[in-house]
Order: structure tokens, then sequence, then C-alpha cells
């Protein structure tokens, strides 16, 4: 479900009520056609460097995250945007957009361009040209296969990385239930083979979102799954998760609210020994919130340099020019920080 900075900016920008009203009318009600599902097709992405925080652009430490840097992304493809879920291995970025699209990039390494894949699923649950079918929100990465999570279908599928076919498909029984519009949010591939999928869900005042251990590979119909809950950080919901070398979940948490704004929050927990039944419980690594740089932050991912862990986190602009594509990069600092080789 998508969640904007409207509110953030019109405070800044004394935009009119009435047209924040219109924006937020159309972010809140399900567009219907998706952007056109062509081909496989080459773009130009463009990054421009931003400071975490614009009052002191030398400021690094954020909680339990050392800022290392941070980019605006923009293309001269209109399809590009709606990042949900992303997978970053070494210097390179898997791209999930909530449109059933995959964008493969370089991480920037300078200001400037570069040239970006762009390549629509061509199989996925429903109708490739229309949006509420592949509302693709989730991204599990794991030697040659992608698994995808889609909202509307409460649906897994997992898809060949090399050529996008899709091998396996399964609607699990357990997340039938799910809503249609706030269910599998985040997948998370267990170092054991196990996975761990999150839903959004409702945005109530209820304190668990729900949350299953499959077994195995939930794109096979008949895995077994176990139900969990996710103690929410306070009015805020999961947006992705991924595992730590050292088995500990990374879970990125979205807060939006009427008068506060946009925020995110990054929590650190140990499911070791859960069984059905069990509770998630995290802990806070560090937030941001305005005049912090932030966005809709719905994409998490990890990788390793020099023995560090590097937080990689990126923001769904929901295809909208009043918002941006924030690609940010952290540090895990001690006490939060664990082995990465």
């Amino acid at each position: 479900m998508k969640l904007t900075t409207f509110l953030n900016r019109a405070r800044l920008s004394r935009i009119p009520v009435l047209l924040l009203l219109l924006v937020l009318l159309g972010t809140f009600v399900r567009p219907g056609p998706a952007p056109p599902a062509a081909g496989a097709r080459l773009a130009r992405l463009f990054a421009a460097p931003v400071a975490i925080d614009p009052r002191d652009p030398v400021r690094r430490r954020i909680g339990g995250l050392i800022f290392r840097r941070g980019w605006v992304l923009t293309s001269d493809d209109h399809g590009f945007g709606g990042i949900s879920a992303m997978h970053v291995e070494g210097d390179q970025v898997l791209a999930l957009a909530d449109t059933g699209t995959l964008f493969r990039f370089a991480l920037p390494a300078r200001p400037g361009g570069q040239t970006m894949r762009i390549a629509p699923l061509a199989e996925g649950p429903g109708a490739a040209n229309l949006k509420w079918d592949r509302d693709s929100e989730s991204l599990a990465v794991g030697g040659g296969n992608a698994w995808i999570g889609f909202e509307g279908a409460n649906a897994i599928w997992r898809y060949r990385r090399s050529d996008g076919h899709a091998e396996a498909h399964a609607a699990p029984v357990a997340m039938r239930q799910w809503p249609s519009n706030s269910g599998a949010e985040s997948i998370a591939r267990l170092s054991d083979g196990r996975f761990l999928v999150i839903a959004e869900d409702r945005d109530t005042a209820q304190p668990f979102s729900r949350a299953l251990i499959f077994s195995g590979d939930p794109a096979v119909r008949g895995t077994a799954a176990i139900e969990l809950r996710y103690r929410r950080v306070r009015d805020a919901r999961p947006t992705d998760a991924v595992q730590m070398q050292d088995g500990r979940i990374l879970i990125l948490n979205r807060h939006f609210g009427w008068l506060s704004g946009l925020s995110a929050t990054l929590v650190v927990a140990d499911i070791s020994g859960l069984g059905a039944g069990g509770i998630i419980e995290p802990r806070t690594i560090a937030t941001l919130a305005p005049p912090l740089t932030v966005d809709n932050m719905e994409a998490l991912s990890l990788g390793c340099a020099d023995g560090r862990t590097i937080v990689y986190l990126a923001s769904d602009d929901n295809l909208m020019p009043i918002q941006r594509s924030l690609l940010l990069e952290f540090e895990l600092a001690p006490p939060f920080a664990g082995p990465c080789r």
C-alpha cells in the first residue's frame, strides 16, 4: 500500500490544501492500468547526490547507522520508479517496481548517468497491463533464482534470474486471508533454505502484523508454513526484510501520519527458536524522520565492505513527480553490526 511525503513538503512549500487533497486521493486510490509493459529495453539512469541531513551536510551518524552516501535517482524512461524491493550484489542492483518491472543498474559511484536495463515481467498473476494484478512488492534472491511476492494475488512466484522465466508459483493457503492490498510486503530467504514472509497488514492500531516461516520454497504449492506475529514499531508497518550473516533479521518499517508526515525505522530481530505462534520482537537501530532525507522507504538490501555490514535503502516514488526515488547507503554500527564476509 502506497504512502507519500506530500504532507512534509506541503508544510514547507505551502501547497494549496485542495491540490494536496487531490494528490493524496491519487495516492491512496489504486490506479487501474500500469505503465506500458513493453519488452526489455535500455534507458539512462541519473544519480544526484544528497546529504542525509540537509541542515548539516557533514553529519554521518543516525542512531546505529553511519551514512556513507545517498542519491536521488531519475531516468529518461517514464517507466522508472515505484521501487518496492531490491537486491544488491557486489556493485550491481536488481530493483523491483510495484508495476511488475525489474531494473538492473550499477551502484552509483559518482554523480551522472549510466545505462540501465528495464525488464517487465513477462509472466505473473493476471494481466501484465493491470497494476492490480502485477502489484509486486517483495523480492528475495538466492543462487540463480528470484522470488517475488504479489500483493493483489497473495501469491509468490519464482523466476530465473538469467532470463526472467517463471519456474513456479503458488498462492499459499496461509496467505489467502491476508489483505489484498497489504499482504506479502517482505520476503527474506534464510540461510537454511526457509523463507520468512511478513504482511504489511492493515493500517490499524493492532500491535502485530502477520508473518509466516515457510519450511522451503514458498512458490511450490503445499510447502508447509508456521504462523508468527511481528510486533510492529509504533504507528508503523513493515515494508521489507533481509537476513544478516549472523542469522538476525533486519526489517524496514514505514510510518505515515497526517501531522507527523513520513518516516522510516530500521530494526533488528532474532527469530532463532521461534515456533508456531511466536512473536518477532524488534529492536530499533535507527529512525529517519524529517528534516532528515527520507521518502516512502520500501526497499532494503545488505552488502559487505571490508568486513563491515552495508545497508541499502530505497524509496518508492509512486511514479509521481512530487516524490523522489532515493537510494541511501549506510554502514551498520556497533552494537548492531555483526560479521560480514
